[in-house]
């Protein structure tokens, strides 16, 4: 996969902050993500300006609403012209079939997220799950895939029992990316390293402070990459 497999986390409250950091690295090298905060602020025209400098974009607003209002809202976001969007998948099947006949196959991609990085199995349990975070993950992707989605986000924790069970095209997206040599979990709980992410099997790493914070982004960027391909290599 010649394609660039890291998504960067434009999570911002401005644009100005955002598009600053999109000058200091490449689309050659990452894709970006749009999440609710910055969506939020900036609206579609931050979308448009990054379309504009070359990225391709994961819009990360996570729809999870009756499947009439997520299929249009999906509807319109492919319309953006963004590379990625995704679901909850907790939304259930109806609302996940609806998202993916309003979103042409083989144009944007549609994948649904499981269970949140930052949740862990005492949070699962105060909304009612008795699932731990790994049997849950499991039970939705394959609802996911069941409904013609093309992938899931998930932790690279879950990936190797993921991979396993829904196969090589079924796309992982992998957030809570830290790097070696930083213990801090912030607001995430199930996190990895890059190089761990890969060799379970994940697609794509969505990796935020380890670069924006980052007194250099593009050259922290470019390490990540360099680690990843020494994995793969």
């Amino acid at each position: 996969m010649n394609e660039p497999r890291i998504i960067v986390a434009l999570d911002f409250d401005h644009a100005e902050s955002a598009l600053s950091l999109s000058k200091k690295l490449s689309p050659q090298l990452c894709r970006l993500k749009v999440g609710k905060e910055l969506f939020t602020a900036a609206g579609p025209s931050i979308i448009e300006k990054l379309i504009r400098d070359g990225y391709e974009i994961f819009l990360d607003l996570k729809f999870h609403d009756i499947p009439a209002t997520v299929a249009k809202a999906c509807k319109v976001a492919c319309n953006l012209g963004v590379w990625m969007i995704n679901v909850h998948a907790s939304g259930g099947k109806k609302m996940l079939i609806a998202a993916r006949e309003a979103v042409p196959a083989h144009s944007t991609r549609l994948i649904a997220v499981t269970v949140l990085t930052s949740m862990n199995e005492f949070d699962l349990h105060e909304i009612g799950f008795s699932d731990t975070p790994q049997q849950l993950v499991l039970k939705l992707a394959h609802l996911t895939q069941d409904c013609g989605l093309d992938g899931v986000v998930c932790s690279a924790q879950e990936a190797p029992s993921l991979r396993k069970e829904l196969g090589k095209n079924f796309c992982l997206v992998t957030p809570g990316i830290r790097l070696p040599d930083n213990t801090r979990t912030d607001d995430q709980e199930r996190i990895t390293t890059p190089q761990q992410a890969i060799q379970n099997g994940s697609d794509y790493l969505v990796v935020g402070r380890p670069i924006t914070l980052a007194e250099n982004p593009r050259h922290a960027l470019y390490q990540i990459q360099q680690s990843m391909l020494r994995i793969t290599s």
